[in-house]
């Protein structure tokens, strides 16, 4: 049995411990929690029977009562307590991001490499949908051909003042280090870099509070260029309603379209490059026939990450992301940021240094706001789309 501790006990933090002891990670016991809330340690004492209880994430990882912790705080935390965790011989499970640049998490990944005995995971639960594991089968396979296009609108992230009031630490430059898309869209950055690979290039039309009183973003959109010629859109707001989600990936051989859980496959019936080359007619498109994908149906979400990290630790099974992955999704992020500030087109990998130097001057002028003690139920966004802290 796994000995766990989850660091931070709110939103994300509970809903891991409530699926743990709803059996669903068999393997798994929470043996304690940190959180620097009284009201969020009242909680865990009153749910969480012979669980120790800390105030500080630090408390937890020196006290001899877990194998390995998961980290769900704040964005900024996740490096530190990581090597900390790694240094006192723990395995670490990360929730998303894996940081807030990528400098960062370049150091936790140093940390982790020096002691390969442990497992570093990352809480990246929409590679577990089988939506995406068919597309990323199918795109391994050749089924598409080569990558033309890829354009993602996910706009069903809304999210009211409300939410953002809801913490300190929500929706500011000092404290979160960003706004859609370090919060709501790594999720959806780390699948479109795993299905698609990492853009060389990337230009983004980016406002920072356009929908909401916060100083970070809430309205991108980012043109990409990837090697091979393809390009894409990726679209994402907090201010849309109703949202959408819907991810097409466009090949020489036809096109796959993820929506409304449904994945949908319009199969060519010559390759787009041939029959461009030697069709006589000028109008003609080549013949298509559109496919409803079969999948597997299992969405397992965070327990599935969980399950395979307990048993990556037992017997080295695959894990669903190594954490080392966590700074592929973060690059293309920072890289959209970086761009949204400058105005340029930016070239990834990015300038790692010229980036932080331009997130401490907004770190430097981050407004403060008043402490609340809100805790959501985050179950509702745990389909297709993902979830958020």
């Amino acid at each position: 049995m796994l000995r766990l501790g989850i660091i931070g006990v709110g939103n994300m933090g509970s809903s891991h411990a409530r699926n743990i002891l709803e059996g669903k990670c068999p393997q798994i016991q929470v043996t304690a929690v940190a959180d620097r809330k009284e009201s969020r340690r009242q909680w865990a004492a009153e749910n969480l029977p012979d669980t120790a209880v800390f105030t500080e994430g630090s408390e937890l990882i020196h006290s001899g009562k877990c194998d390995a912790v998961l980290l769900a705080v704040p964005h900024y935390q996740h490096p530190p307590l990581a090597i900390e965790a790694f240094r006192e011989g723990l395995h670490v499970m990360c929730e998303k991001p894996a940081g807030v640049y990528t400098l960062q998490v370049r150091e936790m990944m140093a940390e982790a490499d020096k002691h390969p005995e442990l497992t570093f995971g990352m809480m990246f639960n929409q590679r577990t949908n089988c939506t995406y594991r068919k597309m990323k089968e199918m795109l391994v396979n050749g089924d598409i051909g080569e990558m033309k296009r890829v354009n993602w609108i996910i706009t069903d992230w809304y999210r009211t003042q409300f939410y953002y009031d809801s913490g300190a630490w929500r929706a500011t430059w000092a404290g979160e280090g960003g706004g859609v898309l370090l919060n709501q869209c790594p999720h959806q950055l780390d699948l479109l870099q795993w299905l698609c690979g990492l853009p060389k290039r990337v230009h983004a039309f980016y406002h920072e509070g356009k929908w909401h009183d916060i100083e970070v973003e809430d309205d991108v959109t980012a043109y990409m260029e990837f090697e091979g010629g393809a390009t894409g859109v990726f679209i994402t707001t907090t201010g849309d309603a109703p949202g959408t989600n819907r991810l097409e990936i466009t090949g020489t051989k036809g096109r796959l379209i993820c929506q409304d859980d449904k994945l949908i496959f319009d199969r060519l019936e010559m390759d787009e490059r041939e029959w461009c080359a030697t069709c006589q007619e000028g109008f003609k498109q080549p013949a298509s026939t559109r496919i409803e994908v079969e999948t597997d149906g299992q969405n397992i979400q965070h327990p599935a990450v969980l399950n395979a990290f307990a048993a990556h630790i037992a017997d080295s099974s695959p894990l669903v992301a190594d954490g080392r992955e966590g700074i592929n999704g973060l690059m293309l992020s920072n890289a959209i940021h970086l761009s949204g500030w400058t105005g340029e087109t930016v070239t990834l990998p990015i300038d790692e240094h010229r980036f932080l130097e331009l997130l401490n001057q907004r770190r430097a002028k981050s407004r403060l706001k008043a402490d609340s003690d809100v805790v959501m139920d985050t179950a509702s966004s745990y389909g297709s789309k993902a979830s958020d802290q």
